[in-house]
């Protein structure tokens, strides 16, 4: 039974690895053809979930075998590449704010943020939701933090959605501005939960 939810926990975490694959890649493809830099930064932060639900898998892959058994060197390794991912995206999305401000840029149209929002939300808040039923099945806290920070997955997915919104019914010049905001500040808060766990001073991310 217990190999049975640690192998059910492994597949959940190749899926959100696919998943976040073929998200990154349509929203940095829709982002750049649409000139909307929220979409584009949500793209970003798909790869560095990528590399995050590498890690992830590793660990889950570790526990299985030993619960009591402290991070692996290649989990420590991702931990610090996915931070400071994490923190590369914030200053980039910044930059792109300050030059969509100076040119008074605006997005071509932000209905595929709606599309891939909605379908983002669904999809994260199913995971969140299995993820945390195996942890607690397991009595496994990594597996459990590992549902809370895809949590931050459906936040992201939620600013995205209203930006997009907010601009494609009302126009709102800087309905896009507001949410690449939006994403820093998530951005942030995952780069820095990465830091700490990599340091050992929390025992779950993205509370």
């Amino acid at each position: 039974m217990v190999k049975n939810e640690y192998n059910l926990a492994f597949q959940l975490s190749l899926f959100t690895i696919f998943y976040n694959i073929i998200e990154g890649i349509v929203s940095l493809f829709l982002g750049y053809k649409d000139e909307t830099l929220t979409l584009f930064g949500f793209g970003v932060d798909s790869f560095i979930e990528v590399m995050s639900g590498i890690g992830i898998a590793i660990m889950i892959k570790r526990i299985r075998q030993n619960p009591e058994s402290l991070k692996s060197s290649f989990e420590i390794k991702a931990l610090k590449i996915t931070g400071t991912a994490f923190y590369l995206l914030s200053a980039g999305l910044f930059l792109g704010i300050i030059t969509n401000l100076i040119n008074h840029h605006k997005p071509e149209t932000t209905i595929w943020g709606i599309v891939i929002s909605l379908a983002s939300i669904a999809v994260m808040s199913w995971l969140m939701t299995a993820k945390k039923k195996t942890g607690e099945k397991l009595k496994s806290e990594p597996i459990i933090a590992d549902a809370n920070c895809t949590k931050v997955c459906v936040y992201m997915s939620i600013v995205l959605l209203l930006s997009s919104l907010i601009y494609e019914f009302t126009g709102f010049a800087y309905a896009d501005i507001i949410g690449a905001g939006g994403l820093i500040y998530f951005s942030i808060t995952e780069g820095k939960e990465a830091f700490e766990k990599v340091k050992g001073k929390v025992d779950t991310c993205c509370n």
